[in-house]
């Protein structure tokens, strides 16, 4: 699977994979699965998305956050595979968590972002299984973090 080229056919770049910005490794694998450490919207170091839904973004503008999220997970996985992704089995679950307003209840369609663009990217291999909660906050004031639990070959 060449990742760049169907991420730049849904018109994305692959970024590159973020450094962790504390006591972490952005993943570990361990026997065949590939944890990735929760992702935020910052994409090449740059931050977006940063607000909370239900306050100061919409619906729509979550499921961008999500689906940013979503692209740093990729690049993640990229990194730790070396970029063969004959070594991924598939995408087991999603870890999503968004920044809401107490009365906001719409985390499911925001998760959408992320699970959307994991599917378009892998196919049949990237459906998943799923959380999508609200949280009170989140690391840098950010609007939604992603963490994924991929099954390796």
């Amino acid at each position: 699977m060449d990742i760049k080229a169907k991420l730049k056919d849904l018109g994305h770049n692959l970024p590159e994979a973020a450094a962790p910005a504390a006591n972490y490794v952005p993943f570990v694998i361990s026997g065949k699965l590939l944890h990735i450490a929760g992702q935020i919207p910052f994409i090449n170091g740059q931050p977006m998305h940063q607000g909370r839904l239900g306050e100061n973004f919409t619906v729509e503008e979550g499921e961008h956050a999500a689906e940013a999220c979503a692209l740093n997970i990729i690049a993640q996985v990229n990194k730790a595979v070396d970029g063969d992704w004959s070594k991924v089995a598939r995408c087991v679950r999603l870890g999503v968590f968004v920044n809401s307003a107490p009365d906001f209840t719409n985390q499911p369609e925001v998760a959408n972002g992320a699970s959307n663009l994991i599917a378009e990217v892998m196919g049949e291999a990237g459906k998943h299984a799923r959380a999508a909660v609200g949280v009170a906050s989140l690391p840098r004031g950010v609007a939604v973090e992603v963490d994924a639990l991929f099954e390796l070959k």
